[in-house]
């Protein structure tokens, strides 16, 4: 949606409303300090111009974001820096699987919703829907986002469930810029219907019934006559629109012009030789303005930064909720210490300079302040990822224009120019000495396909370097590195989402230089399936020191308590050991869960070590080496080097040498590592591999194509519902992320183009094909030849360059 500068453009209640304060000399320093801050049209607007009374200005900041669920790493920075979202839902269509996306990452970061139903000129002059067909059409898709919402409910947000009568929905046509909520219509008819405005709104939706005589009722049907009643939302409000919308389409100017005088609306003079859709266009702008709809539902629903960040501070803050930080945060206070949050990089005109895009959340940030600039590596009390440096400027972000600003308080967002270097995708800015960073952005999708880039001349290879290094910074959830066996990799979360990565480092970063695409493939993950049967041992170099260590495969609830970030290695060891026992029902005795020594990192953080020996001497001097060895082994599995996710390796006896210089890293960490691969082939290991949730709207006579089409590609249809009112499917099926790849353009041939899928990154599922089992001839564990898993496992090792043939036990398991 457009909204107009002069209709005044995250709500910022920074001005008081009572009498007594707008009286104070304060106030209207402020409201002066608004009116230039603002452009002049909109500084007249704040004054009424009948009473020439200064009104209170709401200042709006609208962060738009990508609707495709490729995107979603967009949503949750722009989630961040706001404190209320208006989703908008398709009328027909309804809840997709994106709106779930969004609703359940907004409430994670407890944003308050409002709600718009979207595309209303469909229902009038394209589907020509009956008033009580499309209301059940809008009812059916608030109540799927209600649905969502009381899933995801968080107590301290309170009631946020939208509801039309309370006015957090609005309806509407974004194309055509028109829209109302229940309290648009109120105004028209309080006065009619002899009730006061708020009646009126709770009369205009739900089961209220209007005689022909205008009396409401809650029955349906007259219990006398057994005639139906209309639904007063149908009557005063869909009604209305229709019969306008027709008298325009069909040119019945007699009939437009009469209803138009008794809605005193004004055609105008620039609409007047109009006619049809564009004429009806401007008149349903004049009517019922979208911006008005929503601007009201912004300003009367959405929190100012001053209730929002009460509640929000311990979900945004990752040090102690008592500190001077955490106190200024929840305040919004713009004494306190500056406290902001970097977003998102945001390329500037100049080369290879980005914008540091974020929300300040306590204090003034201002040109030539001295910041400390902590990163997401940045531990309080040390050095690392901290830098101080100056602001070289601070400047306002409006769309395309930027606005130099000598300094910009809390409550607001802004860009930093100067401090880009300093961060790679997002990090704190202070100058609080004691500060905590702010907690990381959690994403809701992962980089789960790859794709190797290289140059086909040689001259280019620095300009490559260079174009991926500010591909990184641009894109929140992309990742750029090299691999061990040189390649340049772009890891991103679909194939969309690669296709854009590549044409922005060709075309923005690359400046026209040629680039050579390898062909996309998919990360997988691997891990075990049972518990190791005896203890595996790693012996030292010198064969002075012995490792016996076993692998246990963890449960659904336990992965998820470490994806989700309920349990954490910086968390106090008792109360996570207490988490661990009461989410996952004993699976880990509450004894050992207190010894839990390192999670894994990085992409393999599923992981856990845990120490479950009993009196081993000089133990605290190797655990160092033996984390780093387990952190690294977790990193790249043996099947075929990619992440181990989902196992516990427990360390159950230790012998060392007593002399400190016979039991050194050197000596210590490759047996650690080769015990670890020998628990994993031991442990009936399998490949995982991404599973893309996939959602298909398609009409009926398009099904069988649908069906074929996630037949042939490994499809797992989960559900199939029929959309009520339309001749519509939804299809949702599970599809590997590997067969997804020219999925769409199959699809769409299948159906002849009548259906398009939405793919969003679902869960790890474990891959087809058993790979190892027990030789009766050799009596040990061998390959299993001609399995669908260990032809990929293959198909990967063959890729990063490792021996063309699987590891066997005996290679990873020392003897005593």
């Amino acid at each position: 949606f457009q909204v107009r500068q002069r209709e005044v453009a995250k709500v910022n209640l920074r001005y008081g409303t009572k009498k007594k304060e707008r009286e104070t000399e304060e106030f209207k320093k402020k409201l002066q300090a608004a009116k230039e801050f603002v452009a002049p049209e909109v500084a007249a607007a704040i004054t009424d111009k009948k009473t020439g009374e200064d009104r209170v200005p709401f200042l709006i900041n609208l962060i738009d974001s990508p609707g495709h669920v490729d995107f979603s790493s967009e949503v949750t920075a722009a989630l961040r820096v706001t404190d209320g979202a208006l989703v908008v839902v398709d009328c027909i269509e309804g809840v997709c699987v994106q709106t779930e996306t969004v609703l359940r990452q907004a409430i994670a970061e407890r944003i308050r919703p409002v709600l718009w139903v979207n595309k209303l000129d469909r229902i009038f002059l394209e589907l020509h829907m009956p008033a009580e067909e499309a209301y059940q059409s809008f009812s059916r898709a608030i109540e799927s986002a209600n649905v969502i919402i009381a899933n995801y409910q968080d107590d301290l947000l309170g009631e946020i469930s939208v509801i039309p009568e309370h006015g957090t929905v609005g309806f509407g046509s974004g194309l055509h810029g028109w829209g109302f909520t229940t309290h648009t219509f109120s105004y028209m008819y309080a006065k009619k219907l002899g009730l006061n405005r708020v009646e009126t709104m709770h009369k205009l939706w739900g089961e209220n019934y209007m005689s022909k005589k205008g009396k409401f009722f809650k029955n349906q049907y007259n219990t006398k006559t057994g005639k139906a009643r209309t639904r007063a939302f149908c009557k005063l409000i869909m009604e209305p629109i229709a019969e306008l919308s027709d008298a325009v389409m069909q040119e019945k100017k007699e009939v437009y012009t009469k209803i138009l005088e008794n809605l005193e609306i004004t055609i105008p003079k620039d609409a007047r030789d109009l006619t049809r859709k564009p004429l009806l266009k401007r008149i349903m702008q004049t009517w019922l303005p979208a911006a008005q709809a929503l601007l009201g539902m912004i300003a009367n629903f959405l929190p100012s930064p001053v209730k929002a960040q009460k509640y929000r501070v311990s979900n945004l803050y990752s040090g102690p909720l008592d500190d001077e930080a955490a106190r200024a945060i929840a305040a919004c206070n713009p004494k306190g210490p500056l406290m902001m949050y970097i977003s998102k990089m945001i390329p500037t005109n100049e080369k290879g300079r980005f914008y540091a895009f974020g929300r300040v959340f306590s204090g003034t940030v201002a040109t030539g302040q001295e910041v400390r600039i902590q990163g997401p590596d940045y531990t309080p009390g040390r050095k690392a990822d901290l830098h101080v440096k100056k602001v070289q400027r601070t400047v306002l972000m409006m769309g395309r224009y930027i606005e130099q600003l000598p300094d910009i308080p809390c409550g607001n967002t802004c860009g930093l120019v100067g401090i880009d270097q300093y961060l790679t995708k997002s990090g704190t800015i202070t100058t609080y000495d004691k500060a905590h960073n702010f907690v990381d952005m959690k994403y809701s999708v992962s980089p789960v396909v790859k794709v190797s880039v290289d140059v086909k001349n040689a001259a280019d290879l620095p300009k490559l370097m260079e174009g991926l290094k500010r591909l990184s910074k641009s894109d929140p959830l992309v990742q750029c590195y090299t691999a061990k066996t040189g390649e340049h990799i772009i890891a991103g979360c679909g194939e969309l989402h690669l296709q854009i990565c590549l044409k922005d480092l060709a075309e923005q970063y690359m400046k026209g230089a040629p680039i050579v695409e390898g062909q996309p493939v998919v990360s997988f993950c691997e891990t075990i399936t049972k518990d190791t049967p005896k203890d595996i041992i790693g012996k030292s170099a010198n064969k002075h020191n012995r490792l016996y260590i076993t692998a246990r495969a963890m449960s659904k609830t336990l992965v998820e308590l470490i994806d989700e970030g309920v349990i954490t290695e910086n968390q106090d060891f008792k109360k996570r050991a207490r988490i661990i026992v009461d989410e996952t029902k004993n699976e880990i005795d509450l004894q050992s869960a207190r010894k839990i020594w390192a999670f894994g990192i990085e992409d393999a953080k599923q992981n856990l070590l845990i120490d479950m020996t009993k009196g081993v001497a000089y133990l605290n001097e190797i655990k160092d080496s033996v984390k780093t060895a387990f952190q690294q082994a977790c990193c790249a599995g043996v099947l075929c080097g990619e992440a181990i996710r989902g196992v516990m390796i427990e360390i159950n006896d230790v012998v060392l040498h007593a002399d400190a210089i016979h039991r050194g890293a050197g000596q210590i960490m490759p047996p650690m590592k080769r015990a670890i691969f020998g628990c994993q082939i031991a442990s009936g290991p399998k490949l995982m591999e991404p599973m893309f949730l996939c959602d298909i709207t398609v009409p009926m006579d398009g099904l069988n194509g649908v069906y074929q089409t996630l037949s042939s590609r490994r499809g797992e249809v989960t559900e199939e519902i029929s959309k009520a009112g339309t001749p519509l499917t939804q299809v949702k099926a599970f599809l590997p992320v590997l067969e997804s790849f020219g999925f769409t353009g199959l699809l769409r041939e299948n159906t002849s183009g009548m259906a398009f899928p939405q793919m969003i990154f679902s869960h790890w599922n474990l891959m087809n094909g058993e790979m190892y089992a027990e030789d009766a001839k050799l009596k040990k564990l061998m390959p299993v030849e001609g399995s669908f898993a260990i032809d990929k496992a293959l198909e990967v090792r063959k890729r990063k360059g490792l021996k063309l043939e699987m590891p066997l036990l005996e290679d990873y398991n020392d003897k005593v």
